[in-house]
């Protein structure tokens, strides 16, 4: 047994868990006896199981069902090892893992390993990528027949109006919050600062950037594992979801990140405000396949309706220094710690995705020497840009249609991704409104 477990006695279940391509926790509980079988790999799961739609069932006709048997994988633990689930009454440990082969080959359809892919390509120049990321959620009350803030512990009174980096709004919620961060420690999740947003029931907590990507990928969706579930555990519903309210702010999840070398210098970083060419060949490399990345950036109907003008939801192909209109920004402050900020991603994506798609065309820009356009000053809003796939449908054409994406991801995880959200905009369209929320908000 893992010295993890040893160390912890109190346990008596362990979840394994791998991420699917919405973002989704699949996999098994197991009593604790068998736990030294989880610790040598090899427990098993169908490769069917990454491509499920959002509600959970098999995609028709997918080869990984019945036209190949439907074969299952290997699951071998992560790098992360076992963690507590702070969100159970009952002591128990979760295990994350990676899907293989019966050869031991990467089960290239597995989100995790397209992430891996990129990383090994900065890794082969001697480069690490310094990721960060910022999650925006809300809170609701668990029940009732519409969505609405949830009641204050504290108050005991409900905040319905916008309360933009309030203390008080934070305050009110001080239990959960605590506990939120001590979860956080306890997972290794380097949880910073938290903020009220601008949606009733709406706050933003940052997670402070790492040096691995695959770690930062790991936190982001372990951490919204967390948030959902201690969100229940108080006795209110939590959710990621990009548009909740249709007459509220949107959901985001912003990037951060910069490229290292191997004696640990900034390669963005020319010593002053500007940043260096690789910077901005970085930045057109971003911009150049964003188009065709928006699938993975909105992958669900709901998604789109956060991309509204002058909502703090960039829908324009634009950059700039300190300019949050545009898709990608450039924060000032420290030269060392120079930066580019990608602005577009809805908090209901898949962090494994998402950080795949902007690292992979930051990578390109890079190769290819891409040359950036001129930076934006002022509103980007008001701009004449090349916008954003404006619906679901666009976006799952542009995804199918672009050239670049091949170079960012292997040709499996492109062919399961585009089945499954085939599959989920085949069916979204007969859904009720009250029923497009009820699918999304406690799914992502």
């Amino acid at each position: 047994m893992s010295e993890w477990l040893a160390n912890h006695p109190e346990i008596t279940s362990v979840r394994t868990a791998i991420c699917d391509l919405n973002g989704q926790a699949r996999g098994k509980r197991q009593p604790i006896k068998f736990a030294q079988k989880l610790d040598q790999g090899g427990a098993r799961m169908p490769l069917s199981v990454l491509n499920v739609d959002i509600r959970g069932e098999d995609i028709v006709d997918s080869p990984l069902v019945f036209a190949s048997g439907d074969a299952d994988g290997v699951l071998n633990p992560t790098e992360r090892g076992y963690l507590p689930i702070p969100w159970l009454k009952t002591p128990a440990a979760l295990l994350p893992m990676s899907m293989y082969l019966e050869n031991g080959d990467p089960f290239r359809g597995d989100p995790r390993h397209a992430l891996s892919d990129i990383v090994a390509r900065y890794a082969k120049k001697g480069w690490r990528v310094v990721v960060a990321t910022e999650l925006e959620f809300y809170l609701t009350e668990s029940s009732g027949p519409r969505l609405q803030a949830p009641v204050s512990p504290r108050s005991g009174k409900r905040r319905d109006a916008t309360d933009i980096l309030s203390l008080s709004a934070l305050d009110a919620f001080d239990d959960f919050f605590s506990e939120l961060y001590a979860a956080c420690d306890a997972m290794d999740i380097p949880a910073d600062s938290a903020s009220s947003e601008g949606g009733k029931g709406q706050f933003e907590i940052n997670l402070m950037h790492t040096d691995d990507a695959l770690k930062a990928a790991d936190d982001a969706w372990l951490f919204k594992l967390l948030v959902k579930g201690l969100a229940k555990k108080h006795g209110f519903a939590a959710s990621f979801m990009a548009k909740p309210y249709d007459d509220g702010a949107g959901t985001g999840m912003h990037v951060h990140f910069s490229v290292i070398d191997a004696k640990g210098n900034n390669v963005f970083n020319d010593g002053g405000t500007k940043g260096t060419d690789l910077l901005c060949n970085a930045v057109a490399g971003c911009l150049s396949a964003m188009s065709g990345s928006t699938l993975i950036f909105a992958p669900h109907a709901n998604s789109y309706a956060r991309f509204t003008a002058g909502s703090h939801a960039p829908n324009g192909l634009a950059w700039g220094y300190e300019n949050r209109t545009t898709a990608i920004r450039i924060p000032a402050g420290d030269p060392a710690a120079r930066r580019i900020e990608h602005r577009v991603a809805g908090g209901d994506v898949n962090p494994y995705l998402i950080l795949s798609a902007i690292l992979g065309a930051a990578m390109l820009g890079i190769e290819d020497d891409m040359q950036a356009p001129d930076p934006i000053a002022g509103n980007a809003y008001s701009a004449d840009l090349t916008r954003l796939p404006e619906t679901w449908s666009d976006a799952l054409t542009a995804f199918q249609n672009d050239p670049l994406l091949p170079r960012i991801f292997n040709k499996t995880l492109i062919e399961n991704f585009v089945m499954t959200k085939t599959q989920e905009l085949s069916y979204f369209e007969d859904l009720e409104s009250s029923e497009q929320v009820d699918l999304y908000f406690d799914t992502v």
